[in-house]
């Protein structure tokens, strides 16, 4: 058997690497047929006038990849079972249909009815999704720094498993110093929890404090994420009305084991609880022995008057799970969000944790950590307070230039959205006529919406995108 190869002797790829492919390219085409012998390393030398050292590359390469094999006393043979060919399944008979035989799930999994998506703006379209942060805004030059940092002095705690699933110990003690810092909260770095968002922070509550068919009360209209984690669990939800002072206490009910509020900027209503009406949801929970969840979402952004210490501060002889979250003030791929449970919850907690995944991406912690110690994110927050603050100001002008006293704005000024309810009956099919996606408010409800509400989010899109977008919303 003869290799007619023509080498390049002036292409980048070495010689050794050229005479490889050739061999690969024709065995694989059937060119060289499986136990053909193949020249000797000599031969092949002489043959294309390269090195014999050159040929024993190429030779030993396709040996360790299994394209050649040796024989004692007999030479180099191609070989009669090719790699390739192990890695493709044989495709076998079939037996019945693809989906197999009915599978019963568990309630769990019986409730699970749903599929929750976020519908993405096609080109052209004005998006007023909420939660969106403004991405070109964030460091990104600055985080690759800190992940990098860890990748050039590899840590092996960095890249193996995390000793404690509770979390990176320099970022739970991080954690701590920034929420009793901004917000008040009064905790060790003990009591910090490291969860993948905000999302299994309330997995993990549902899953260790309720049984099926507990009495959870809850804002209403309040956060989907939360009416499904505990809808899926087989709770029962009882709604709790918002007014502008926050939740009203007087509709608790007498059997809830457990209170999920949102007191720092309402979802979706935007409205900020008073610390009148903190302190009446503390001496509740405290007469009824019941735990209090406060998701502290977007409560770094507040554009007027000082920012309201957390409910968790302030409660005394009462349960509070204070959670919070770093996708929504840095940028929604970080899952990265944490709980500060009592200190008789902590080791559940941790216990449950690391049943779900073990631990959170170690390496995102490490920076996360560099970020919070060095000042970084409180800078970020501060630049993007006054980002969000005059985009906030833009769309609220916007709407009463345009609509008047026919939109009514919720809320106080803070957080990343606004809700608006329209006089307009025909907003909706106009939006979408005119390229303006719009989030209806009506699934934020346990009970009956009263329509024409939207949640207008305003941190992802610049002042002269929600001007035109506004206007949109007026157009024929």
């Amino acid at each position: 058997m003869r290799l007619a190869a023509v080498l390049d002797h002036a292409s980048s790829t070495p010689l050794h690497r050229q005479i490889y492919e050739q061999w690969r390219k024709g065995i694989l085409t059937g060119r060289f047929r499986r136990g053909d012998p193949v020249p000797s390393t000599r031969e092949l030398a002489i043959t294309l006038e390269v090195s014999r050292s050159t040929v024993t590359e190429a030779y030993e390469q396709l040996i360790a990849e299994g394209y050649l094999e040796t024989s004692h006393g007999s030479g180099t043979f191609v070989c009669r079972k090719l790699p390739d060919e192990l890695l493709t399944a044989r495709h076998v008979a079939k037996a019945g249909p693809l989906e197999g035989s009915p599978v019963r799930l568990s309630r769990y999994g019986t409730r699970l009815s749903a599929d929750y998506r976020r519908p993405h703006a096609p080109p052209g379209v004005i998006d007023f999704a909420p939660g969106i942060p403004d991405l070109p805004h964030f460091p990104f030059p600055l985080w690759r720094r800190l992940l990098m940092r860890h990748l050039r002095k590899p840590d092996q705690a960095v890249f193996d498993y995390a000793e404690q699933s509770a979390g990176y110990p320099r970022l739970c003690s991080e954690i701590a110093r920034y929420v009793s810092r901004l917000r008040a909260v009064r905790c060790t770095p003990e009591q910090v929890i490291v969860v993948n968002g905000s999302q299994q922070a309330l997995d993990l509550c549902a899953r260790l404090l309720l049984e099926a068919g507990d009495d959870v009360a809850m804002e209403n209209p309040g956060y989907r994420g939360a009416h499904r984690v505990f809808t899926a669990h087989g709770t029962r939800l009882h709604p709790l009305s918002i007014d502008g002072e926050g939740v009203v206490v007087r509709h608790f009910t007498r059997s809830a084991r457990l209170v999920y509020v949102t007191p720092s900027h309402q979802l979706p209503t935007g409205v900020s609880m008073t610390l009148a009406r903190r302190l009446e949801v503390i001496a509740w929970a405290r007469q009824r022995g019941a735990v209090i969840i406060e998701d502290d979402y977007c409560s770094e952004y507040r554009y007027s008057g000082p920012p309201l210490p957390s409910l968790q501060g302030m409660a005394s002889g009462v349960a509070v799970i204070y959670i919070g979250t770093f996708s929504k003030i840095m940028f929604p791929g970080l899952r990265l969000g944490y709980i500060v449970a009592p200190p008789q919850l902590v080791p559940v907690f941790t216990r449950a944790k690391w049943l779900a995944d073990r631990h959170t991406a170690v390496l995102e912690q490490a920076a996360l950590a560099n970020f919070l110690s060095e000042g970084h994110l409180e800078r970020h927050i501060r630049r993007m307070r006054r980002l969000y603050g005059l985009r906030r100001e833009a769309l609220v002008e916007s709407l009463g230039r345009h609509f008047g006293a026919s939109a009514k704005v919720f809320g106080d000024a803070a957080g990343m959205h606004v809700m608006v309810r329209f006089d307009d009956e025909r907003l909706g099919q106009r939006a979408a006529r005119n390229r303006v996606q719009l989030v209806s408010a009506d699934e934020y409800y346990l009970t009956k919406a009263p329509g024409r509400e939207f949640v207008l989010g305003f941190a992802g899109i610049g002042e002269r995108t929600i001007h035109e977008g506004v206007k949109r919303l007026v157009g024929g």
